[in-house]
């Protein structure tokens, strides 16, 4: 049998700025950090990156992962949008084509 897999923890904006404040001010091992807070310590690497890249921007909500129908609803709109693209394109030429006819 298969088992399912634990949901992702997810951990707050706050926890996060306070679990990279403790990392770069303590002088303990990032590893002994990690272990104290329960998560990992590349995840304390990651949150350090998202932070001095993004700043104040950092961490302000959900990831970029779609829920499973909001993926779908936009993959039907897209393919949606291309065929009537394609069909735009199809009744331009034809009405070019019976424009010249008219001549």
């Amino acid at each position: 049998m298969t088992r399912k897999r634990a949901p992702y923890k997810t951990y707050t904006r706050e926890f996060k700025v306070e679990a990279v404040r403790l990392m770069t001010e303590s002088d303990r091992p990032s590893a002994e950090i990690a272990t104290e807070l329960g998560v990992r310590r590349n995840q304390l690497y990651k949150w350090k990156e998202q932070l001095c890249a993004q700043g104040e921007a950092a961490f302000s909500g959900k990831s970029g992962r779609k829920p499973n129908s909001q993926q779908s609803e936009m993959a039907k709109l897209q393919k949606e949008n291309d065929r009537l693209r394609e069909e735009v394109e199809i009744l331009k030429k034809a009405a070019a084509y019976f424009a010249r006819d008219l001549k």
